[in-house]
């Protein structure tokens, strides 16, 4: 049983990256976590060649499995549904593989694909693997796999031309907020693209916008529109969320607000607010 252990152990953070990736809460990827270690403890080990393969097969096919009663459940979420963030400060080890799949437009993104083109797309992008192996993965032909690939990027090509250098991240995360505390709808508009949107997670919380906002100016005064009792006895600390400079904000009782950005060089394309208690809680500041 230790070697059991230590082997699972070993492949848990890929694990629970891929289950992350594909269901969007830490919840629920915990749980495909929990199914993988059962279904490792009563299979015949001795008989695997290669653990790794093996493990992330399980998960994959699980989350795939999973995605349809996730979708159920949202369907009576109130207002929009954004992934949970999560603090990759506090778990490098979820960012340390390649990361663009683990970044909020993506993820945002990926909910519109099937679930069998979200797999492929995270295997291949996130993980790196051989379309020889995720073809054995999803049961696919490796051709199909690559068009499986295909169309997921076809799908995502908006939201991956959504990138800035990490300095110019801060830069702009930074007057954004600046901006939006002094309700500056002028700065605010100066800081968005066209077609900027908001988008606010709150399953029916207090002040949690239940549309998105969209376009540059609408934006603005929405922002601006509750400036003046929104940031009063709060807190900001700077973090980092799926992988890119984000911020949380707080009162007394801990973090009640995420704040991530999606940029381009037009300016800020997507603000990402996170209120929901459910999903807060992995998004708190190291040491908070």
């Amino acid at each position: 049983m230790d070697s059991a252990v230590d082997v699972f152990e070993q492949h848990r953070r890929r694990i629970f990256g891929i289950a992350y990736r594909m269901l969007g809460t830490v919840a629920d990827a915990e749980d495909i976590v929990q199914e993988t270690w059962i279904r490792w403890q009563n299979t015949d080990r001795d008989s695997i060649l290669e653990p790794a393969a093996f493990l992330a097969t399980i998960a994959t096919r699980l989350s795939i499995n999973a995605t349809q009663s996730a979708r159920a459940r949202r369907e009576t979420y109130i207002g929009p549904w954004l992934p949970e963030p999560v603090n990759t400060d506090a778990d490098p080890a979820l960012g340390a593989e390649r990361g663009e799949a683990l970044q909020f437009a993506i993820l945002l993104t990926l909910e519109k694909l099937t679930p069998t083109e979200r797999a492929a797309y995270i295997l291949r992008e996130a993980l790196d693997y051989p379309y020889e192996r995720i073809a054995d993965i999803v049961g696919a032909t490796v051709e199909s796999a690559r068009q499986l690939v295909s169309r997921a990027r076809k799908h995502l090509a908006s939201a991956k031309r959504a990138q800035v250098a990490e300095s110019e991240h801060r830069r702009l995360l930074e007057a954004f907020l600046v901006a939006a505390q002094k309700g500056d709808v002028s700065a605010l508009e100066q800081l968005f693209a066209d077609d900027v949107v908001s988008y606010t997670d709150g399953n029916g919380v207090k002040l949690a916008a239940r549309i998105p906002v969209a376009g540059r100016h609408r934006v603005a005064q929405f922002i601006a529109s509750w400036s003046s009792h929104f940031w009063i006895g709060k807190t900001i600390d700077w973090v980092e969320l799926n992988g890119r400079p984000a911020a949380t904000i707080s009162d007394a009782d801990g973090v009640m607000t995420t704040c991530a950005l999606t940029m381009s060089d037009d300016g800020i394309m997507q603000v990402f607010w996170t209120m929901s208690p459910d999903k807060l809680g992995h998004a708190a500041p190291v040491g908070a």
